[in-house]
């Protein structure tokens, strides 16, 4: 399917995240351009941004190369998660077969300070095998659909944030707070301080909503299990804040005088 000439530009925005939010805001108020947001559907009540929203998987890369050819997109902005891995994949190889640009909105990670006992692991997994040494009253702030990698841990109490209430497999022992940042610093005190935690694992998701946990966690001199976050594909252009893919997107989809 090909856009009409006079037509705004079609942006698709993978996203979930406040930043994609953002930018489809951004966009709404750009008259050049009209934006498609999609959803993966993972979060029961999500927070919709304005615009034309979808909802769900495309199927893969091909379905969402599909997808791209049949709704006419002049560019892709993968705004999801840090560690949504997979879409970022699919993304690429679909750009790729298509030969619309992409680009990928990560919010920066979260840098240690003075102060801070860090301890970095490459997957969730790796996180569960360091807690035993580290605590017994764990703060799990890694999601709802990655608790399986702690499910074998029947010694460890966790309490687990999530915005939905998780489902098996998980560990044993759990008491489920479930809430949607952003979080106080006052709260997240108060919480470490109520629930006697004495680790917190969390993944290195970054931006400020979450981000006074580790704040909190340092004033109380425990240690923090914090996951790496998965690379970005190899040769994607990568920004890290709404208005510079807004600045990526006009430079390539507005037209020359």
């Amino acid at each position: 399917m090909r856009r009409p000439p006079s037509a705004p530009a079609h942006v698709l925005i993978l996203g979930g995240t406040t930043e994609a939010r953002r930018l489809a805001e951004l966009l709404h108020g750009t008259p050049s351009i009209t934006a498609t947001s999609s959803l993966a559907g993972r979060v029961a009540s999500p927070r919709l941004p304005p615009g034309e929203t979808r909802v769900g998987g495309f199927g893969g890369a091909e379905g969402l190369a599909a997808w791209l050819r049949a709704h006419a997109v002049d560019a892709v902005v993968d705004a999801t998660h840090p560690f949504a891995e997979r879409i970022s994949f699919n993304a690429a190889r679909a750009a790729a077969a298509t030969g619309i640009p992409l680009l990928a909105l990560r919010r920066p990670g979260w840098m240690p300070v003075e102060g801070d006992r860090w301890l970095e692991a490459g997957s969730l997994e790796e996180a569960a095998r360091l807690l035993p040494a580290l605590g017994r009253r764990v703060f799990l702030t890694t999601g709802r659909m990655g608790l399986s990698g702690f499910a074998d841990l029947d010694e460890p109490w966790f309490l687990v944030r999530s915005v939905d209430a998780p489902e098996p497999p998980h560990p044993p022992r759990m008491t489920v707070l479930l809430d949607r940042g952003p979080f106080t610093l006052d709260a997240e005190r108060e919480l470490l301080r109520h629930h006697r935690v004495d680790v917190v694992v969390t993944k290195d998701s970054g931006g400020t909503a979450t981000a006074p946990k580790l704040t909190a966690a340092r004033e109380a001199g425990l240690p923090v299990v914090v996951v790496r976050r998965p690379p970005v594909p190899e040769g994607m252009a990568v920004v890290s804040g709404p208005r510079d893919a807004l600045r990526w997107l006009l430079e390539r989809l507005e037209p020359g005088p």
